[in-house]
């Protein structure tokens, strides 16, 4: 990967800082924890609502935590995922790509099972679920062989 596609070293603090909330919040919502909604009139595209009207280019009224919440997941994984590390070299640009090829072939063999096994609105939650896995699996493979490497080299010197 080349590196001057990566961000710099320094963004991946701030990666860390909007991905650890992000996901303690999203895991908090899944539970049905919920204390308070950040409902306000915001512009979109395109609303459709289950029993109510087709809003295009316009203002909707929504709850706009679930959208902060995935804009900084996004954001922060995409930091923590894709930074610079300190050391970077031809090892570590290979151990990006591996990892990145193998989070596609974990996320695409979940979505498989997916359509497979799961049904009706549960198959939405889990597509929708199923947008951030790439980044978490990327993110967990990359920094887990990082920090075992990093081990090794450790215990040899």
């Amino acid at each position: 990967m080349s590196k001057k596609l990566l961000f710099p070293h320094s963004f991946k603090k701030i990666g860390w800082i909007l991905l650890i909330p992000s996901c303690l919040v999203t895991i908090l919502l899944s539970f049905g924890v919920k204390s308070f909604e950040l409902n306000t009139k915001t512009f979109a595209f395109f609303s459709n609502e289950f029993f109510g009207a087709q809003v295009r280019f316009g203002l909707v009224e929504v709850d706009l935590l679930p959208t902060i919440i995935g804009v900084c997941f996004i954001l922060g994984g995409l930091f923590v995922a894709f930074s610079k590390v300190k050391n970077e070299d031809e090892y570590i640009s290979e151990l990006r790509l591996s990892s990145l090829l193998w989070a596609v072939y974990v996320n695409y063999a979940l979505l498989l099972i997916t359509f497979i096994f799961i049904y009706n609105m549960s198959f939405l939650m889990v597509m929708m679920y199923n947008m951030f896995t790439i980044l978490i699996i990327f993110i967990i493979r990359f920094h887990f062989i990082l920090y075992n490497t990093s081990k090794q080299g450790a215990n040899e010197k």
